[in-house]
């Protein structure tokens, strides 16, 4: 099964934004995107995963379109091999499935054509290309991510989140990006976005000093896109009473949604899984945790 392998990929899902921190503000969770590679002849994807079968099974594939992008950025040309494709992210769910891809995409370009790029070369490279660095950037580097996006820089932070589990409620419906972002007003006023920034500064305090009440309190009262998206997401109002009861300290939208996720001492994930289990018997709820590695390829070992 391993013969001709030359290294393996793996890139962790993400939820983004945690209620104010709109597309600045990501951390990286346990579920995965693996890649393993393969020498070849031509370019051949094998979905290892039921949900990636409807995908291209060539050089359209996303990741191969991604790692050929960024080989020509620097004067390459992306060999040609096979990918044998697993994911347990879920697609369109707001966990950043389209950003892990993106990421194992200049992951593949890297070691094809030997860049040696940086953690921070391969975070920039994939934010540019999704357009904001929260998804992008917690699967790269993992932890908690803060950033911003400006005009050809990307300025992140990674910082350690320990002690708490992810409660995310999966529905069985999908929602694009594309048409959460429809939902949003196009402007805001002067008073409306010192209140949004505001809220986002304090929530992101609250949440290092381990002030959870606050933070909770915080990720309720975001500005920028949850009051927009709530009636795309009609499940929302019912998972945050559940959860916060059962002692989950903040509730949120995963990134544009339709994913939920539930922020909570690991003393009390085991209750608020179960409230929101037997509520949403239809759906999937898993208890997660925050992923700090981010981002690992490593080499096969071929014997002699």
């Amino acid at each position: 099964m391993n013969e001709g392998k030359m290294f393996s990929i793996r890139v962790p899902a993400s939820t983004a934004n945690l209620g104010p921190g709109f597309d600045s503000i990501g951390l990286a969770l346990n579920l995965y995107l693996t890649v393993d590679v393969y020498e070849s002849t031509d370019w051949k994807v094998v979905p290892l995963s039921k949900e990636l079968e409807g995908f291209p099974k060539d050089d359209q594939n996303y990741i191969f379109i991604i790692a050929k992008k960024i080989a020509r950025k620097f004067g390459k040309a992306l060999p040609t091999c096979t990918l044998r494709v697993t994911s347990d992210i879920p697609l369109t769910r707001g966990l950043g499935s389209s950003a892990s891809a993106i990421v194992a995409g200049v992951e593949l370009a890297d070691v094809l054509c030997g860049l040696e790029l940086t953690k921070e070369d391969k975070a920039h490279l994939a934010s540019c290309i999704e357009g904001h660095p929260d998804n992008a950037g917690a699967s790269v580097l993992g932890g908690l991510v803060v950033g911003v996006q400006m005009n050809n820089e990307t300025h992140l932070m990674s910082i350690p989140l320990n002690g708490l589990d992810i409660i995310a409620l999966i529905p069985m419906y999908e929602l694009s990006t594309s048409h959460s972002r429809e939902v949003l007003p196009s402007a805001f006023s002067y008073q409306e976005g010192v209140k949004a920034s505001a809220i986002a500064n304090t929530f992101l305090a609250a949440l290092l000093t381990k002030n959870y009440m606050l933070a909770g309190k915080m990720m309720s009262e975001d500005r920028f896109h949850q009051p927009y998206r709530k009636k795309l997401v009609p499940h929302m109002q019912n998972a945050e009473t559940v959860a916060i009861e059962a002692g989950a300290f903040g509730v949120a939208l995963s990134g544009a949604g339709p994913t939920i996720v539930a922020l909570c001492e690991k003393s009390y994930s085991e209750e608020v899984l179960r409230a929101l289990r037997s509520q949403f018997t239809k759906d999937t709820v898993l208890k997660l945790q925050v992923d700090h590695v981010g981002s690992v390829v490593a080499h096969h070992l071929r014997k002699n």
